[in-house]
């Protein structure tokens, strides 16, 4: 099987993002509770893509695709690895897409996964 996330440049832990956005970490985990930065949890370690961060800010647009993808039914797991696996439709990943600008694009993609 694929690891999905091989595309991820940079991953950085919680203390890592709480740095860089210049913030403490407790408020770094309400983001991420809150869907304004995505995690993966691996050996016990949560990390957040480095991708996600821009100009010491959160994506913007990451919060509300999370939300449509898990009004479409999926888990947060799984609407993660949607945004790291290769769409056919947009010869990209989600994510890199939406880092470039494309949100509508991958909300509409998003919402007709529900139907």
């Amino acid at each position: 099987m694929t690891d999905v996330f091989e595309s991820v440049s940079e991953w950085l832990t919680v203390p890592d993002v709480a740095e860089l956005l210049e913030v403490p970490m407790g408020r770094v985990r309400r983001l991420i509770e809150d869907h304004h930065l995505i995690s993966v949890k691996r050996d016990g370690v949560q990390y957040v893509p480095r991708e996600i961060i821009v100009d010491k800010e959160p994506l913007p647009s990451l919060q509300g695709t999370i939300v449509v993808l898990l009004d479409a039914g999926f888990t947060l797991d799984s609407a993660i690895e949607w945004l790291y696996s290769h769409n056919d439709v947009l010869s990209q990943t989600p994510m890199a897409a939406m880092v470039a600008g494309k949100k509508s694009e991958i909300r509409r993609l998003a919402q007709a996964l529900a139907l």
